[in-house]
Parts: C-alpha cells; structure tokens; sequence
C-alpha cells in the first residue's frame, strides 16, 4: 500500500470520526451545558497533544502564540455555534450546514482580502445557498427557520474564517505547533466563558457526571479533536488539497449515517434535495473555483 494511500484512508478515517460526533454532541448536551463541554473536550485534547509533542513548547515565538491564539478564538467560535445548535436542530442538518463553510471560504477572501474568484466559485455558492434554503427553510417560510440551523450557519462562517486564518499562518509557523496552541486556547476560553455565563446566570453551569456523557467527552477529546487532528497533519503531506477536499465532503454523508444510525433521524425529501446540492456547491468551489496552479499540500486543513 503506497504512502499516499494510506494517507487518503486516514483522511477518510478522519472525516468518519468528525461525522460520527454530530450524534455524541447531541447525546452529551443533555447532560452538560455547552460551555462546560467544550471546556473539558478541549482540555482532555489539549493535554493529550501537548504530552504527545511537547518539543512545540521548547520553540515557541510570541508571533506563533498570537497566530494560535487568533486560530483559536475562531474555532472556538465555531464550536460553540455548533455545540449551542445542536440543541435546536438534527444532527444531519448540523452537518451539512457546517461542511457549506467550504464554500463561504472563496466568497470571504473575495469581501474582505480582495482575492479573485472563479466563476465555479459562484455556482458553488449558489448551489449550496440553495441546498441550505431546502435544508433548513420549512414549507412554511423563513420566519419559522428553526434557530439551531441559524447558529450552525454562524458556526460554518468561524470556520470559514478558521481556514482562511490557517492558509496565511502555517506557511510561517510550525503546523504542529498552531494545532496545540488553537487546542489549549479554545480550553482556556471555553472555561472563561463557561465561569463568565454562570456568573451572569446566562447558562448556569451544569454537568450530570455519568458513563455516557464521560464517553461523549472522550470520544470527542481523543479520537476527533487530539487523534484525527494529529491524522490529518500527517496525511496532509502526502495528499493534495482536491482529494482531501472531497474526503471531506464525506463528513456531512457520515452525520446522516450515523444521526439514522443512533437517534433515528430521517431526511425528507426536501432535505435530501437541499443536502445533495450542499454537496455539489462544496465539490464546485473546491474542485472547480482555485485557479490552476500546483497544488501543494495544506499542513491543518478544514477543522471539524
């Protein structure tokens, strides 16, 4: 088996265990509150990357903890979006709104750095734009949009970001270690924002100690924060961009399979319509949009 293949298995390995934790995530948060979650998924990761490379730390440049602090401020956005809507919405629906950040990627480079955009980048936009309307807009119209949806888009926007933030920092500092440091920074944020809400009693600080939620926090923690994180650095070398790029349009697939799987959850018709254009929006921008130029591989990728 050549490196390069094993290395696609890994990214495949690694989307599956991202699609597969829309539905532990939904389990765990009617044990805990999302912040308290958060904070001890990515303490319990933080902890395990940073035993596991802890040469990142003799290295460390002030620039390089600013970039991973920056990188975890809006990853940490994302994931509370995402945790937060995973409360309202399904999981099917929670990921394929969460992989449209592909898309929103060209389309914020173009608003906000001045970067050229293709002509597929559009369609792709328009595609998934309106495989999300099908997606989370009911017959019924945009006043009944279910809230859960509306903050998972927010959270595709932070990562959206997340990516753009990622491209310019790890062409200067170590991919290794920007991984870590994002890691601890959504940690320490996490348990700021969870002590600062309970303070104001905005979300009372809750969490009901038992099997299920400790396996929703290790799974989590260990295998899709610390482990696919540590995959995907490593496979990423071997790989280019548009293959990793549709291996992780499989991350949605994964949360519908594993959201009928678990808790039962089915798409309609609708849904499926919306999911499918979802899809080919995300497949466009990243296949067709990049002008051509040699590809070479992204050290962090697309968080999940």
């Amino acid at each position: 088996m050549s490196k390069r293949l094993r290395a696609e298995l890994a990214l495949a390995l690694c989307t599956l265990l991202w699609g597969s934790t829309f539905v532990v995530v939904k389990n765990s948060l009617d044990h805990s509150s999302v912040f308290v979650f958060l904070a001890l998924r990515f303490t319990l990761a933080g902890v395990c990357m940073a035993v596991f490379r802890p040469r990142v730390f003799r290295v460390l440049q002030r620039e390089e903890i600013f970039a991973g602090v920056r990188l975890g401020f809006f990853m940490f956005c994302g994931y509370v979006f995402q945790t937060a809507g995973l409360r309202y919405t399904t999981a099917s629906n929670s990921g394929f709104i969460t992989g449209s950040s592909v898309v929103l990627v060209p389309l914020i480079l173009a608003l906000f750095w001045g970067k050229r955009v293709t002509s597929w980048v559009y369609f792709g936009t328009i595609a998934a734009g309106a495989g999300l309307y099908f997606l989370t807009v009911p017959v019924t119209g945009v006043a009944h949009l279910n809230r859960g949806d509306v903050l998972t888009f927010f959270a595709a926007i932070s990562y959206a970001v997340h990516i753009i933030l990622v491209g310019e920092y790890a062409r200067e500092h170590s991919a290794a270690a920007l991984s870590v440091l994002q890691v601890l920074a959504c940690a320490v944020m996490a348990w700021l924002t969870a002590i600062g809400a309970d303070a104001i009693r905005w979300q009372p600080m809750r969490f009901a100690s038992n099997s299920k939620l400790w396996i929703g926090i290790t799974v989590c923690a260990l295998f899709a924060t610390a482990v696919a994180f540590s995959l995907q650095l490593w496979a990423q070398q071997y790989t280019t961009p548009s293959h990793a790029a549709i291996l992780f349009t499989l991350e949605p697939v994964f949360a519908v399979i594993t959201s009928y799987l678990v808790l039962g959850e089915r798409l309609g018709l609708r849904s499926v319509a919306g999911a499918g254009m979802v899809l080919v929006g995300i497949l466009a921008a990243e296949l067709l949009g990049p002008p051509a130029a040699p590809e070479s591989p992204d050290p962090l990728g697309e968080p999940s």
